[in-house]
């Protein structure tokens, strides 16, 4: 027999066990060698026209499948009396197979890879159209090469490498959840508790490997990541489990993530318990393993259940379903051993396989063995065969739809479970409690997966009982404890010292920004070494863009200083909670200002003045048309009336019109333009006011646009951002920037002024212009702040101590520390706050847009609707045929409209009263005729 020919040539050259590469060294050469006879052979059978030897069954009454386990494992334990359950329900439903029964036949690997190896091929010569396990990813890896040759389908339900669904392996198919699941809500819960940097423990082989691999690809694009990895050999002792975990605890990050397996997780947790690191501000999340060994063997042991306190694990989600409820019963029945997840779909993977075998004979299948009789000359493989129906049954399996206990098993086309999901588990006493879900589709959440909607709860997690008992979310990092100091770069200064200052002849600082960041410090609920350097020359103030950049290149773990947050500076390093506001302001040189002649017209713009005397004409003309009928006021000659409505429109300016209002329209707009006027009035003599009393500051430059459109030069802080922002971002010429360093040079250059080799104006982030125009009160700030930013402190990114400044600076902020610091190193004259308080705007017509609006729609209005009781007084009132003649009819029509429309309404309607009377005195005369001929 082929195992006993290879295990004799084995044993004489290889004593003892082989090491995993020369395992697969082993099954590579065989492959080499199988596939070169295949080849050789098919085209010797082509050449000869000699079938190749096969034996052919259509529907057998046996199927053999095997399986690969380690009985002594968990999962092991649990998985072989799950695959006999299963077989005897198949084998027992008449419904199944149509009379096929399954044989299976399990193989103990104990622990050992050769053997696995070894037992697969000896499936082989047992004519096995399936196998089942093994239990690890390492071993599925090497049998996969095996099956794949032999095009026997590989079934597993613990193998869970997510590289093992790639297109090298296409017999090997994943019964359960696989590994890129389980990291993505691993990825998944890291982000909602916010933490950015995480450890990892995994056992270093395939399995172990590729899961972290994942779990990083997962973390990157959350803006987290992997600060340190911990390999732990397989079977290694408890002493170098110790080892690994000792460095651990001088990592700063407290988040351990832990992928291992059932039987050695247990004894990490266990030393780590031991060593002080399952205690309060740790935080330990593991992989289903932790679940697994709960199901199967609790109640543990003592120090077991200790070692897992407040640990987060995952368990697959299984639906209740009368399946599932129908094979607890079962197993209840068949073994004292705790019911796993594992179990479940070991059985359901039994009953995939008598499905698939199922479709496989409706099909036309048969299950047929192709023979290679000269394979004996390599290694004596003659007993092995190709099973010639093995894509057929694969293309079964993958397309198979049915329910199992696990719930709905279908497969995607990267032959992954659809539907994954799991549980998040909390370990709490010799038990555990569900804080909630993840899934594919729904993530994080506290309701099962299934009832998952939009408007669901917005709360992801209950609450979790953490290492030492506690509640409060873990920061999830520390300083390590290895003595190291921050290494804060600070700038050297040489001008505005008061926002930061070296002390002569020492190592210590002093200023604004550096009280801040030392209140901030000692606000922290823990200790934080640091020491501060210097940085620059100390000729001339050192460039921040490139203190932030020395951050990002790991010379400073960080920098404090008047740093000002701006988008090239984020883009090298996180910055906390702005501090300071800021942003860039323009200082020039004023002149104090007399009211001046014509200063009676300044409240006003000149547009503003233009349209209120045209509505003072419009409105007058409105009342014109709507009085002139009924009012002898509004009547007269042209120029009595012209010189009537000029003067009534501007005397409502002073409210001493004395024309009595006839028309109820006419009131109505009076009324309005009254209110106008009282608002338009009242503003003029606000405004007026303070020009006449308030003192002004002038300056021929009003703003960053006046700025931009003279060609004068202007003056910048060197080494600051302003320079790139005013060329790259304004357009400025870099010919009319000036740099000045010392206040002094800012003072100088504005008095000369750009006809004496000066500057016309100074830009400069406020809080240096505020210090600066404290103590000179013959410049000022003109125009609005044209940027807005802050001062910030500088850490790497991703950095959690960051974000534990921040808050400490929203402290100093709301009790008041933050404004104290403010006062004592930066409050001075109250100079710095002439500049916008000494301008008086004009108003502008935007001002009363509103106002003139309404008068102009109710003049509208009510013109509308005096023409149309016009048109029908005309048609009712309207000149008889006799007082119209000698026209023509067109002009005649015109005429006869005009002259009603400016004819009193008195007289219309006397002359209307006239045609009636005269009617009926016609018609009385006209009876009196037709009585006397009567």
């Amino acid at each position: 027999m082929v195992l006993y020919s290879i295990t004799g040539c084995v044993e004489l050259g290889y004593l003892g066990y082989m090491a995993m590469n020369e395992l697969k060294r082993l099954l590579l050469l065989l492959v080499f060698f199988n596939r070169c006879f295949i080849e050789a052979q098919t085209s010797q059978a082509q050449g000869s026209n000699k079938p190749m030897k096969t034996s052919v069954q259509s529907r057998p009454y046996v199927v053999n499948i095997g399986s690969i386990l380690t009985f002594d494992s968990m999962i092991g334990k649990v998985a072989k009396t799950a695959l006999k359950v299963a077989v005897e329900d198949v084998n027992s439903d008449p419904m199944v197979l149509n009379g096929t029964k399954l044989k299976l036949t399990i193989h103990d690997s104990n622990f050992s890879g050769f053997l696995s190896i070894m037992e697969a091929l000896q499936f082989m010569e047992n004519e096995s159209v399936a196998l089942i396990g093994p239990e690890s990813s390492v071993l599925a890896h090497m049998i996969s090469h095996v099956v794949s040759e032999l095009q026997v389908p590989l079934l597993s339900f613990t193998a869970t490498d997510p590289t093992l669904s790639s297109l090298e392996y296409p017999f090997f198919i994943r019964t359960t959840n696989s590994d890129l699941f389980q990291m993505a809500a691993i990825a998944d819960i890291i982000e909602y508790y916010e933490w950015r940097q995480i450890v990892v423990i995994y056992i270093d082989d395939d399995h172990g490997r590729n899961g972290i691999t994942s779990l990083a690809d997962q973390l990157a694009g959350k803006r987290c990541k992997i600060s340190y990895k911990s390999p732990i050999k397989p079977n290694a002792t408890r002493e170098e489990i110790q080892n690994v975990l000792l460095q651990i605890a001088f990592i700063e990050s407290r988040v351990l993530v832990v992928h291992t397996y059932a039987d050695s997780g247990l004894d990490i947790l266990e030393i780590a318990h031991n060593l002080g690191m399952i205690g309060s501000g740790y935080v330990w999340i593991a992989t289903d393993w932790v679940s697994t060994a709960i199901d199967v063997s609790s109640p543990l042991p003592e120090k077991s259940i200790a070692a897992i306190q407040g640990v987060i694990t995952l368990r697959s989600y299984i639906k209740d379903s009368e399946l599932k409820r129908n094979f607890v019963s079962k197993w209840r029945n068949s073994t004292k051993l705790g019911l796993s997840t594992y179990s479940l779909y070991a059985y359901d993977t039994i009953w995939l396989i008598a499905r698939a075998l199922e479709a496989f004979f409706d099909n036309g299948g048969n299950v047929s063995f192709s023979k290679y009789p000269n394979m004996g000359r390599f290694l004596n493989l003659d007993s092995l065969s190709i099973f010639n129906g093995g894509k057929m049954l694969l293309e079964n399996i993958l397309h198979l739809k049915m329910n199992g206990t696990t719930g709905p098993i279908e497969f995607t086309s990267d032959k992954n479970l659809v539907f994954p999901a799991f549980e998040v588990i909390n370990v709490i006493g010799t038990g555990f409690r569900r804080v909630g879900y993840w899934s594919n589709s729904s993530r994080l959440s506290i309701s099962p997966p299934e009832t998952v909607t939009q408007s669901s709860s917005s709360k992801r997690l209950d609450n979790v009982i953490w290492p030492g008992e506690t509640l409060k979310k873990p920061r999830g990092w520390v300083f390590p404890q290895n003595g190291k100091q921050l290494k804060i770069g600070v700038p050297n200064r040489v001008s505005f010292e008061e926002f930061v200052e070296q002390v002569n002849g020492s190592d210590s600082y002093q200023g604004y920004c550096i009280d801040v960041f030392t209140s901030a410090i000692n606000l922290l609920p823990y200790p934080v070494p640091y020491k501060f350097y210097s940085y620059g020359d100390g000729h001339k103030n050192p460039k921040n863009t490139d203190l932030v950049s020395s951050i990002k290149d790991g010379v400073y773990d960080a920098a404090v200083g008047d740093i000002a947050i701006i988008t090239n500076h984020t883009r090298m390093a996180d910055f906390t909670q702005p501090f300071i506001e800021s942003g860039l302001v323009v200082v020039t040189p004023v002149r104090r200002l007399n009211s001046g002649t014509w200063a009676f017209l300044k409240p006003f713009s000149t547009k503003l003045w233009c349209i209120t005397g045209i509505f003072f004409l419009v409105v007058g003309i409105v009342i014109w048309i709507l009085e002139h009928r009924k009012n002898d006021e509004f009547r007269g000659t042209p120029k009595q009336q012209v010189v009537t409505t000029l003067w009534f429109s501007f005397s409502t300016l002073f409210f001493s019109h004395k024309q009595n209002m006839m028309s109820t329209l006419a009131r109505i707009v009076l009324l309005l333009w009254l209110f106008v006027v009282l608002i338009i009035s009242s503003s003029y003599t606000a405004n007026l006011t303070s020009i006449l009393t308030v003192q002004k500051l002038s300056s021929p430059i009003e703003g960053i646009d006046s700025l931009i459109k003279s060609k004068d030069p202007i003056g910048y802080q060197q080494s600051s951002f302003v320079r790139n922002y005013l060329v790259e971002e304004l357009g400025i010429l870099e010919s009319r920037l000036v740099p000045l360093n010392l206040p002094q040079d800012y003072e100088k250059a504005l008095k000369d002024g750009p006809d004496n080799g000066g500057v016309v104006a100074v830009v400069d982030e406020r809080p240096y212009i505020e210090l600066f125009l404290s103590t000179r009160c013959q410049f000022s700030i003109v125009g609005q702040e044209f940027t807005k930013n802050g001062w910030g402190f500088a850490f790497p990114r991703d950095s959690d101590l960051a974000v534990d400044i921040s808050t400490a600076i929203l402290k100093l902020s709301e009790n008041g520390e933050l404004q104290r610091i403010h006062d004592k190193w930066l409050l001075r004259s109250a100079c710095s706050s002439q500049g916008s308080k000494y301008s008086v705007d004009q108003l502008e017509v935007k001002s009363f847009k509103g106002l003139f609006f309404i008068i102009g729609l109710a003049c509208l209005l009510a013109l509308f609707i005096y023409f149309v009781l016009i048109i029908h007084q005309y048609i009712k009132h309207k000149p008889g045929p006799s007082e119209s003649t000698g026209r023509s009819l067109r002009s005649g029509r015109l005429q006869t409209f005009i002259s009603f429309v400016d004819e009193k309404e008195e007289s219309v309607k006397a002359r209307s009263m006239k045609r009636v009377k005269e009617a009926s005195s016609c018609r009385r005369n006209g009876d009196d005729v037709a009585v006397n001929g009567y």
